[in-house]
C-alpha cells in the first residue's frame, strides 16, 4: 500500500521485560515474561519539517530545504537530500532552481520550506513544494509530479501566492495577512471516502482546507484560499495535518503552536472533527476557528492562544542526578513539532514523526518518532520516548509500582523547558511524592489517573530508556482540559549503592590549569550529598570560587576533596586543582573614538565605515558625539557599523572591553562581532533572545553557546560591558560585575581570516546607539582588570 495507511486493526498484544544492567535496581519485569525485543539501532536523519508519504516497503520524509530521508522500520533512517544550503544540486529535481524559478522569485528567497508528497490515484507522487520571503508572509505553494517518490519532479506550476499588494487568491479581495493564510505548511491527505483535500497555513490569518482534484493534484477550482480552520492576527499556529481514524470516526487536526527555534517554545496540539471541513474542537469544545491572537496586542501573541487545544507535547526534561544512569543532563526535547503521521497498513499502528532539537546542543535538530495511541475518550496520547520496535502489551500492576519521573507538559508556548518532578506509584493504586493521587488499570494497557484533583486517561507502555539501555515503562495520558502527563520508571539507588555511583560520575573535568571558578556539585542520585573541603581556601574554596595568584607569582595548586554520603555510607574522593596565576594583559587594539576610527596604539589601520551589514558599503562616514565616557564617542544610527581589522585576536584566549549607550534594545542585534565565517561566530548582544529573558548575553553560533547574564541594559545610559575567553572558559561582565562564567565555550578564532565588527554582522537589525573606549586583549582578563577597565 503506497499511500498513508487508513485501515485500523486491534494492536498486537506483546509483552516487553526489562533488561538489568549491572547492580541497577531496574524497573520490574513485565508479568508474563517473554523474549525482550532486541535493543534498537537508530540511524538518524535531519529534515526539518519532516512529512509522510510511502512507496512499497519504504517510508520517506520530506521537508524544508529540499531534504528528504527514508527508512524501512521508523528507527534505522537513510538521508537522501540535504539542505540546499549544503548542496544546491538537489536530486529531487533535475534543475531545482531552473525548475522553480518563478517560486524562488515570487517569494525572494533561495529556500524551500516544508514540502509534502503523497500518492495520487494514479500512482504518481505529488509533491506541493512552497518557499517564503521569512520575514513577510509573501509565499508560493506550487505542484510537482514525478512517477517515483525519489524524483525527478516535474513542475506543473504554481498553485497559491500569499503576501502580494492589491489582490488575493480571494476574487475581489485585497490581501490581508491577519486574515488571509501563508501558503506554505501544505499537507495532502484523503478523506474517509478517499477523497483528496489540502491543509495549509502558517501564522498570518491562520489554517485552510482546500478540496482537491485527485486526478490532477490540483485544487477544484472556485475556492479562493479555502475553508478557514484555525488562527487569526498573525497567532503563532502552524504546520498542519489531518488524519482519519476509521476507530474513532474522527478527523484530527494536528498543529504547531509557537516558535520553531530553540527559544520559539514550539509544540505539538491537536483538536477534532466529525467532518473533514470542522468545525474542529479541543478537549473542551473550543471551536479553533474562534482562536487567534488578540489584534489589540503586538504581533505573535501567544498568550492569547495558548489555552487551547490538546497539547500533546513540549519542551521537556527527564533530569538526571548524579549518579544515575546515563550522561548529561537528561532526555528532553527542545521544540519539538511540525507532525506527520503514519499507520502501519499490517498492524494498525499509529506513529507521530516530526523534528526535534535537544538540551544544550542549540539548533541541531533530527526526525524522532514516537508510537501514540487513543484514549479511552478518544484523543491521541504520545509515548514519551522515541520508537524503538515495541508493542503494547498487557500490564499488571506490580509492572508500574516503584518510584517514577513525571512531567506535566502544561498549556503554555514557553521556551523553558517542562521539568519531571519524582512520584512513586504505590500497589494501593496511590501516587505519591511531588504531586499526590491515585491511579488505576482499566484495560490491557490502559489507565485512568487523578493527580491532584485532575483525571486523564491514557495507557502505560513499554519504552526503550536510553539512560538504562534498556526495556523499561513509561506513561502517556491527557486530561479533559487537554494537558498532557508522561513518565518513566525511574532507577532508585540508596546508601551504598548511590554513593558508588556519584563516585563514579563526580568530575569536575580538567583542572590541570583552571582560571574560573569551579561548580562544585552538592547533590547526587537517591538523596546522596557531596560536602566540600580544600586544603587552601584562599585559592578555591569549599563553594569553587577561585582566587588566582598574582601576576609574577607561582601557579597555586589545590587539593579539593568531596565527602559523598548517603544514610550511613561515605566515600571521599580528591581532584588536584592547578589555578593558574594572573598574567599582564596582552593589549591587540583600543579606540578610544575621539572624533575618528583610529586605533590608539597605532599598531592597526583605521577602522572602516560600513552600512547594516558586515559585507555592506558604508552610505555615509561614521558619526560622534561629544559627551561619551571619555571625550567623544562614536554614534551608530540603527543602519550602519564599522569593521575591525581583520584577524585583531587569533587563539582561544582573548577578551573585549566597552562602553555601550543603547537608544533601542532589539533582540540578536550585536554591539561586537567576531567571526570566522557566517557559521563560527561570536557576538556580544545588548539584548539576548527570550532564551535568556532578553538579558544581555555573550551568544555563539551556529555550535549555539548561550551566556545570558541577567541583566538588561538601561537606554540612553553608559554601562560597561566585557567578557573573557579563556581556552572554553567564558566570563561575562556588566559594570565590572561577573555576571555569567560558563565552560565549554566554542573555539572560534583559533584560525586565521577572523574578521571584526562594531553594531552589525551578516544578519540581524543592526545597533542603535552610541559605543566608547573599546579595548581587545589577545589574553584573558582577570576579574580585577575587568573591575578597573569599567570604573569611570
Amino acid at each position: 500500500m503506497t499511500r498513508r495507511a487508513r485501515s485500523r486493526t486491534a494492536l498486537a498484544l506483546t509483552t516487553a521485560g526489562i533488561l538489568v544492567a549491572g547492580a541497577l535496581c531496574a524497573p520490574s519485569a513485565w508479568a508474563k515474561p517473554q523474549a525482550d525485543p532486541p535493543a534498537p539501532m537508530f540511524d538518524d536523519v535531519t529534515v526539518h519539517d519532516p512529512s509522510i508519504v510511502t512507496s512499497g516497503d519504504e517510508i520517506w520524509a520530506f521537508g524544508s530545504h529540499g531534504a528528504s530521508a527514508h527508512t524501512t522500520d521508523l528507527m534505522s533512517w537513510q538521508q537522501n537530500t540535504v539542505d540546499l544550503s549544503q548542496n544546491a544540486d538537489n536530486a529531487l529535481f533535475d534543475d531545482i532552481y531552473t525548475e522553480l524559478a518563478e517560486t524562488f522569485e515570487w517569494a525572494q528567497t533561495s529556500t524551500l520550506w516544508a514540502a509534502d508528497v503523497v500518492q495520487l490515484p494514479d500512482g504518481r507522487f505529488a509533491m506541493y513544494y512552497n518557499a517564503c520571503e521569512g520575514s513577510s508572509p509573501r509565499s508560493a505553494l506550487g505542484l510537482a509530479v514525478s512517477d517515483e517518490v525519489d524524483g525527478p519532479y516535474e513542475n506543473q506550476g504554481i498553485l497559491l501566492k500569499s503576501g502580494m499588494s492589491g489582490e488575493s487568491e480571494n476574487p475581489g479581495e485585497t490581501y490581508d495577512a491577519r486574515l488571509h493564510p501563508n501558503t506554505v505548511d501544505p499537507d495532502a491527505f484523503y478523506d474517509a471516502d478517499g477523497g483528496l483535500w489540502m491543509v495549509y497555513g502558517s501564522y498570518s490569518g491562520g489554517i485552510f482546507l482546500l478540496k482537491m482534484d485527485a486526478a490532477t493534484g490540483q485544487p477544484l477550482p472556485g475556492q479562493g484560499y479555502g475553508t478557514h480552520l484555525v488562527g487569526g492576527n498573525h497567532s503563532r499556529i502552524e504546520a498542519p495535518t489531518i488524519q482519519y481514524d476509521a476507530e474513532t470516526g474522527y478527523y484530527y487536526l494536528y498543529l504547531s503552536f509557537g516558535g520553531l527555534g530553540v527559544t520559539g517554545g514550539y509544540d505539538v496540539r491537536v483538536a477534532r472533527s466529525t467532518s473533514v471541513t470542522g468545525p474542529y474542537l479541543d478537549a473542551q469544545g473550543n471551536d479553533m476557528r474562534d482562536v487567534k491572537a488578540d489584534p489589540t496586542l503586538p504581533l505573535f501573541d501567544d498568550l492569547s492562544i495558548q489555552p487551547y487545544g490538546v497539547k500533546l507535547m513540549g519542551g521537556h526534561l527527564f533530569g538526571r542526578e548524579l549518579g544515575d544512569p546515563g550522561t548529561g543532563a537528561g532526555i528532553g526535547y527542545v521544540s519539538p513539532g511540525h507532525t506527520s503521521w503514519y499507520e502501519d497498513p499490517d498492524t494498525g499502528r499509529l506513529f507521530l514523526v516530526f523534528h526535534a532539537r535537544f538540551p544544550g546542543t542549540g539548533d541541531l535538530h533530527e526526525v524522532r518518532v514516537h508510537q501514540m495511541w487513543m484514549n479511552a475518550d478518544g484523543w491521541p496520547v504520545v509515548s514519551p520516548m522515541r520508537y524503538a520496535g515495541e508493542t503494547a502489551g498487557k500490564v499488571k500492576r506490580a509492572d508500574v509500582v516503584g518510584t517514577w519521573q513525571l512531567v506535566d507538559m502544561g498549556k503554555d508556548i514557553t521556551a523553558t523547558a517542562a521539568a519531571a518532578s519524582d512520584v512513586t506509584l504505590g500497589r494501593n493504586g496511590s501516587i505519591t511524592g511531588a504531586v499526590e493521587g491515585s491511579f488505576t488499570l482499566t484495560g490491557q494497557h490502559t489507565a485512568t489517573l487523578t493527580v491532584d484533583g485532575v483525571v486523564y486517561d491514557g495507557v502505560f507502555a513499554p519504552i526503550w530508556d536510553p539512560d538504562l539501555q534498556a526495556w523499561s515503562v513509561g506513561l502517556t495520558a491527557v486530561s479533559d482540559a487537554g494537558v498532557t502527563l508522561w513518565g518513566r520508571k525511574s532507577v532508585e539507588l540508596t546508601g551504598a549503592a548511590a554513593v558508588d555511583a556519584v563516585v563514579d560520575d563526580l568530575s569536575l573535568g580538567d583542572t590541570s590549569a583552571v582560571t574560573v571558578d569551579l561548580d562544585l556539585p552538592t547533590s547526587g542520585t537517591g538523596g546522596t550529598t557531596i560536602a566540600w573541603t580544600s586544603s587552601d581556601e584562599s585559592v578555591v574554596d569549599a563553594e569553587g570560587t577561585v582566587t588566582r595568584p598574582g601576576i609574577g607569582e607561582p601557579d597555586a595548586h589545590v587539593s579539593l576533596t568531596a565527602t559523598v554520603t548517603n544514610g550511613s555510607a561515605s566515600a571521599s574522593v580528591s581532584f588536584d586543582v592547578v589555578v593558574l596565576a594572573r598574567t599582564p594583559g596582552v593589549l591587540a587594539g583600543a579606540w578610544s573614538f575621539d572624533g575618528s576610527l583610529a586605533e590608539a596604539g597605532g599598531a592597526w589601520a583605521d577602522a572602516l565605515p560600513i552600512g547594516a551589514r558586515i559585507d555592506a558599503p558604508a552610505a555615509a562616514p561614521s558619526a560622534f558625539v561629544t559627551d561619551g565616557v571619555d571625550g567623544s564617542a562614536l554614534r551608530l544610527d540603527g543602519g550602519s557599523g564599522v569593521r575591525l581589522p581583520d584577524d585583531l585576536v587569533q587563539g582561544s584566549s582573548y577578551s573585549v572591553s566597552m562602553w555601550l549607550r543603547p537608544e533601542v534594545l532589539t533582540a540578536y542585534t550585536t554591539a561586537f562581532f567576531a567571526a570566522a565565517s557566517p557559521t563560527s561566530w561570536v557576538s556580544l548582544v545588548p539584548r539576548g533572545h527570550d532564551g535568556v529573558g532578553g538579558s544581555t548575553m555573550l551568544w555563539s553560533g551556529t555550535q549555539w553557546y548561550d551566556a545570558g547574564t541577567g541583566r538588561t541594559l538601561p537606554l540612553g545610559e553608559w554601562s560597561h560591558v566585557a567578557f573573557v575567553v579563556d581556552d572554553g572558559a567564558a566570563s561575562v561582565y556588566v559594570d565590572g560585575e561577573r555576571r555569567f562564567q560558563g565552560t565549554g565555550f566554542p573555539d572560534v578564532l583559533s584560525g586565521t581570516d577572523n574578521v571584526f565588527a562594531l553594531g552589525v554582522n551578516w544578519w540581524d537589525a543592526p545597533f542603535r546607539g552610541d559605543i566608547d573606549e573599546l579595548t581587545v586583549w589577545g589574553s584573558a582578563l582577570s576579574p580585577v582588570d575587568v573591575a578597573e577597565l569599567a570604573t569611570r
